[in-house]
């Protein structure tokens, strides 16, 4: 896992950043390119638009994990069971063709001392999702934060996500999903972990 993610700063850095003006006139190449007028009533304000949307579509740029983990909850009254999330839709794009990649992530660990405010998971999947992706290395980056951080005894983590650049484009495959998963700790070593983790999300509605 650690060779997937070693390449993928928390934050990247931002010196250098094209300016606004410079990313809009990007759009204008591209409308140029795909055979539209940037001058077209319609098109006049796109680039500041997409600007914008690309502002937040890849926001995650701008947030570490870290930070988002950071405090953490050790009043836990003895719990040391299983926490799973479940169905924390998230939307990123794929780093091959930059068009979305659409679906959900389902996270557990097992706590060793102290807990997680639940939203702190889907901040740590929406930071991630919200970079240009592939899906097997945000499986890991998910996995790899919260075990670095919350040091539980294990961590699993599973995304089943819709690839645009499959089903618009090339072999044009309209419905077809594709299931990753990372485990780390006790998850990883002990296979009646890794079954009760598959058979806590068939069974959670």
């Amino acid at each position: 896992m650690d060779a997937i993610v070693k390449n993928f700063p928390a934050v990247p850095a931002t010196d250098g950043r094209p300016s606004q003006k410079e990313a809009e006139d990007a759009v204008r190449v591209l409308l140029r390119w795909a055979g539209d007028d940037p001058a077209r009533e319609g098109l006049l304000d796109t680039p500041a638009r997409v600007a914008k949307a690309y502002k937040e579509l890849f926001s995650g740029y701008d947030l570490a994990a870290e930070d988002v983990l950071g405090r953490t909850f050790e009043e836990v009254g003895g719990f040391d069971d299983m926490v799973l999330v479940r169905n924390l839709d998230f939307y990123s794009h794929c780093e091959h063709h930059m068009v979305p990649i659409i679906g959900k992530a389902h996270v557990a660990y097992l706590p060793d001392g102290k807990v997680l405010g639940l939203s702190k998971i889907a901040r740590v999947v929406d930071i991630f999702g919200r970079r240009l992706q592939t899906q097997e290395t945000m499986t890991a980056q998910i996995a790899k934060a919260i075990d670095d951080t919350l040091q539980p005894r294990g961590v699993a983590v599973m995304i089943e996500a819709e690839h645009m650049c499959m089903a618009m484009r090339g072999v044009q495959k309209q419905g077809s999903t594709t299931l990753t998963t990372t485990f780390t700790g006790v998850f990883k070593t002990e296979p009646a972990e890794q079954a009760r983790f598959m058979t806590m999300l068939r069974g959670f509605k």
